[in-house]
């Protein structure tokens, strides 16, 4: 007979402990799926599972004070330092350590230092022979994966006693996360989903578990974790339009403008989706995604803005996604295009980032390596915001922050925010609006590249650091890591703060010699 496993896992959907208001309200919002479905997996194969959304709030030793066998943890890239602290907590304690998630994805080489095992793409098989073999291994340990995505997941209904536990932790608005696809269609050199195939996943199975969360909740607030949602456009509005009358339920999710015609629109709003958030990206490339053909520039500017406020006439809440330091950036044109857009469309919320090469996360990012353009930075700040660990082409350092800065404070100015709200008609969205401008994300985000662009002109080590000159970190973010892990600090293993920037070309090169030599 098969022993009976105590098995944990821990969703770390923030990098160290928080006590903010917006993680108070938020951050149990934004649980991942996966671990819901791992714990699930474990939980049939006849375990006893635990599972945590660490939300900046919990008590780790505290909650997983009992012995357990096994511990999975998944962690996107800015809280694996959180996640390398952990493993190696729970590993002087004797217990086996899994790592999962986008970091495991895209820095597998690294993660295998810290723990027993690292997985990349994960089906139910992959679990139960982690489960099977619970084998201590160091120095390195072992990664495993699956050839693709899983074709199926548990739905809502088989996870739902994890995602209940999850949204109690949330005081206002309560979010289930539900998936109707994998991968994406698209080809955005920068992104870790165009590498895989896209993958609807079964709509009758999706018609039943919207069907559940209506026992649950008056009016379901469901957010789509696909990378683009509504791919199968007709076949998901089936699903969702035959599991209840029309407004039965919120939908928030991510898509391309391609998709968002104005004859979909009509059926979103009808369909019950309050936010939508498209990709824009950049002013110079991506015409199909953004179904502005060969229109670049100023063109497409209005082009987009137009289609923007097309939207917002069904939807009451839009953020466009934009991404900052592209190589087809050059000087002031795709800021000023962007304030343009701003104007233009007023009433959706712009979100930046910083462009940012992880790991082996896109085939893009060989090509930077093999340029000597990545940068070392800890994985603490890989968020699309802390900081870009690539030299820009076509930019020094001071001046791209300036413009950066400029930006912001452009987007978030007093006239910005206020324009916002008055092109908002739906109440939550204009708070959601405001909050976001005032807190980290808007005011926050501005105080921070200051203190960065000070440094790059006052400290000449900083300096050097930006220019791939030295590889000695400044004191001004192992700090910042050392004040975030909190009491995980001491934890965190002897040079878990440094990682290889260019291991995924050094792989690629070793694996290509191989080759070479298996064929000769």
């Amino acid at each position: 007979m098969k022993k009976q496993l105590k098995v944990g896992v821990i969703d770390l959907v923030c990098k160290g402990p928080t006590h903010t208001l917006w993680g108070k309200i938020m951050h149990a919002n934004l649980a991942s799926i996966m671990p819901q479905v791992i714990a699930t997996w474990c939980e049939q194969e006849g375990h006893d599972v635990k599972l945590m959304c660490y939300t900046g709030r919990e008590d780790f030793e505290q909650e997983f004070a009992e012995k357990f066998d096994i511990l999975f943890i998944s962690s996107f890239t800015q809280a694996a330092l959180l996640a390398y602290s952990l493993s190696n907590y729970f590993r002087s304690k004797g217990i086996i350590t899994v790592l999962g998630g986008p970091h495991a994805r895209c820095y597998p080489d690294d993660a295998l230092l810290y723990f027993d095992y690292v997985l990349g793409f994960t089906n139910k098989e992959t679990i139960a022979e982690v489960l099977a073999d619970r084998s201590v291994y160091k120095p390195h340990g072992r990664y495993l994966a699956a050839g693709k995505q899983p074709l199926e997941l548990p739905g809502v209904r088989e996870r739902w006693k994890f995602i209940e536990a999850t949204l109690k932790k949330a005081p206002l608005l309560k979010i289930v996360p539900m998936i109707g696809s994998m991968g994406c269609p698209y080809t955005c050199s920068f992104c870790i989903d165009s590498v895989v195939p896209y993958q609807p996943l079964n709509f009758q199975s999706m018609k039943e578990d919207l069907q559940f969360l209506l026992t649950r909740f008056k009016q379901p607030m469901v957010a789509w974790h696909d990378p683009n949602f509504g791919v199968r456009f007709e076949d998901n509005m089936e699903a969702i339009a035959s599991a209840a009358p029309r407004n039965s339920f919120r939908f928030i999710a991510e898509s391309s403008l391609s998709i968002l015609t104005e004859k979909h629109l009509k059926v979103f709003r009808e369909n019950g989706f309050t936010a939508l958030l498209p990709g824009v990206e950049t002013w110079y490339e991506l015409g199909n995604k953004s179904r502005t053909g060969q229109n670049t520039g100023g063109e497409k500017v209005k082009q987009v803005a137009e289609h923007v406020n097309m939207i917002l006439d069904h939807v009451p809440y839009v953020q466009t996604n934009f991404v900052l330091g592209l190589d087809s950036d050059s000087g002031d044109e795709p800021f000023e295009l962007t304030k343009q857009f701003i104007d233009l469309a007023p009433g959706a919320f712009p979100g930046y980032s910083l462009l940012t090469a992880f790991g082996a996360a896109a085939p893009l990012n060989l090509g930077y390596q093999k340029e000597g353009r990545v940068l070392p930075f800890p994985f603490h700040f890989l968020n699309n915001h802390l900081a870009m660990n690539i030299k820009p082409r076509n930019y020094d350092w001071v001046d791209f922050y300036d413009k950066v800065i400029d930006l912001t404070k452009y987007t978030f100015s007093p006239r910005a925010i206020y324009r916002r709200a008055k092109a908002t008609r739906n109440n939550t969205a204009r708070w959601m609006n405001v909050m976001r401008a005032i807190s980290s994300e808007g005011y926050g985000r501005i105080r921070f590249f200051k203190k960065v662009r000070e440094q790059l002109v006052g400290d000449k080590s900083f300096r050097q650091y930006f220019e791939g000159e030295t590889r000695e970190l400044p004191a001004f973010y192992s700090d910042i890591v050392r004040r975030d892990l909190g009491e995980w600090w001491k934890w965190l293993p002897e040079g878990a703060i440094n990682h290889d920037p260019n291991a995924y070309m050094k792989k690629s090169v070793g694996l290509q010699e191989a080759k070479v030599v298996a064929m000769s």
